[in-house]
């Protein structure tokens, strides 16, 4: 290769040295040194470097007597309005800390993971809730700065307390990190966890009209009160905590704190055959995965979004998924549609982006997307390397939906409307690229070798019985 480059550039001609070894060794290193930094950039262009082993140090500490109450309470429904569902309702052990469907059954629904239903009667759902529900998978890894889809918890100092989250200035003090944060919410909400208006006092508290509206802080100290009352979690509170002696000193902080030890301690993940690999074992991926993983950090440009220790730069992107169900709206939005990040931001910029989901046990966690619009990590590969063809061709049917006649009209609204399709596709901002099905394939391989031997057996698993004595999902 070298004397074909040499004799194009006449490098060999240029130069009357008396021996012709001479000759041969200069042209040589000049061609060295010609395509060496060629090459350099061309791998800096395409590539990106694996990322670090991760280690228990890069993840938030947890106090074990936290965690066997976050245990508990992840799993009694006593944090929910109607006493009728809990965290785990929504965040199964058996499906990857996700519930398996396309869009989630919240507040009335029956049933756990796939096979949930849509409720009956009075207290059937009123409306699915708008986003696939995100597997728990490495939550407490430390240098994670924005949780959710649309990132509505997120690290900043923009109210003063460390945080911008729907509690804006109300946030609570002395949560422990970004999971405790978020764990506040899901009981504040109409869909998931709060009920509807008229069934209890916690929505009633949320949705009161007057200068104080959406006070979702009153809901806490109800909640709160439900657990004080309660001589088994008092107990448990006593000992976990230096600053509880009794019923009055519990505080939702405790409560949430708690919740978030747990949901470290139950998901953080990091024993696969790629963590293997990156701490030195080249056995551990087959050639199948490691032909896949050369795609993802190459020419597949996976990993110019899903960088990083956990896949993911923690950023906002709009890569034109299918919409259906009832979506995130603004207020003043008039029909059904999700906007993505622009519901917290007001940022046209942001409008159909949603935050890369990190990849760790991805396998795991089907369907995908934001709103589980594709059953099969092939489905959604293909999906990122054609967006705008994928998209096309969708089919309702490979929504993952819990049949509910009543809601089936909105459903797949924004689908059917051409222009709102339109500017979802007008505003992707990844490029196609083209893989053929053996490298599809290799591609799906090297996600698989993502998946924790341990998988879904994860260390504490659920509890026989939770102390409020209602029943468990």
């Amino acid at each position: 290769m070298f004397h074909q480059i040499s004799s194009i550039f006449y490098f060999c001609k240029k130069y009357g040295w008396k021996k012709q070894k001479y000759r041969k060794i200069f042209n040589h290193l000049k061609i060295i040194l010609f395509i060496i930094p060629f090459l350099i950039s061309v791998n800096k262009t395409y590539a990106t470097d694996l990322p670090k082993p991760l280690k228990s140090e890069d993840f938030h500490e947890v106090d074990i007597e936290k965690v066997k109450i976050g245990r508990l309470l992840f799993h009694d429904k006593i944090l929910s309005a109607n006493r009728n569902i809990a965290c785990a309702t929504c965040h199964s052990h058996d499906l990857g800390g996700s519930d398996g469907l396309s869009l989630g059954i919240g507040e009335g629904g029956q049933g756990i993971g796939l096979e949930r239903t849509a409720g009956a009667g009075d207290d059937k759902i009123k409306k699915r809730i708008p986003r696939n529900a995100l597997a728990l998978w490495n939550l407490g890894f430390k240098d994670i700065t924005t949780l959710l889809h649309d990132g509505r918890v997120t690290k900043s100092d923009t109210f003063g307390n460390g945080f911008n989250t729907p509690a804006q200035e109300l946030l609570p003090k002395g949560l422990d990190n970004i999971v405790a944060v978020q764990a506040l919410f899901p009981m504040t909400r109409q869909f998931e966890m709060a009920g509807n208006p008229g069934e209890n006092e916690i929505i009633g508290l949320v949705s009161k009209v007057g200068k104080d509206s959406m006070r979702i802080d009153r809901v806490w100290p109800v909640i709160t009160h439900r657990i004080r009352g309660i001589p088994e979690y008092v107990e448990l509170f006593k000992n976990a905590f230096d600053d509880v002696n009794g019923p009055l000193d519990i505080n939702i902080t405790h409560i949430v704190n708690s919740i978030a030890a747990f949901e470290i301690h139950e998901w953080t993940s990091f024993d696969s055959p790629f963590d293997e690999y990156l701490n030195g074992d080249k056995h551990a991926l087959t050639l199948k995965q490691i032909n896949g993983m050369n795609l993802f950090y190459g020419k597949a440009n996976c990993s110019s979004c899903h960088s990083g220790s956990l896949l993911s730069d923690q950023k906002f992107h709009s890569i034109g998924i299918p919409q259906f169900g009832p979506g995130r709206t603004r207020p003043f939005d008039p029909y059904a549609r999700d906007v993505g990040r622009m519901v917290e931001t007001d940022n046209i910029n942001d409008m159909y982006k949603f935050k890369t989901p990190a990849l760790r046990n991805v396998s795991l966690t089907a369907p995908y997307g934001h709103n589980g619009a594709y059953p099969t990590l092939k489905s959604i590969i293909k999906h990122h390397l054609n967006p705008i063809k994928m998209n096309k061709n969708w089919k309702p049917e490979y929504a993952n939906l819990p049949k509910a006649t009543w809601l089936e009209e909105i459903d797949f609204v924004t689908f059917s409307d051409k222009r709102e399709q339109d500017r979802i596709l007008s505003s992707i901002d990844i490029q196609p690229i083209e893989l053929n099905d053996k490298e599809i394939d290799e591609l799906v391989s090297f996600l698989k070798s993502l998946t924790g031997r341990s998988g879904n057996q994860r260390p504490l698993g659920k509890p026989d019985k939770v102390p409020s004595g209602l029943s468990i999902d």
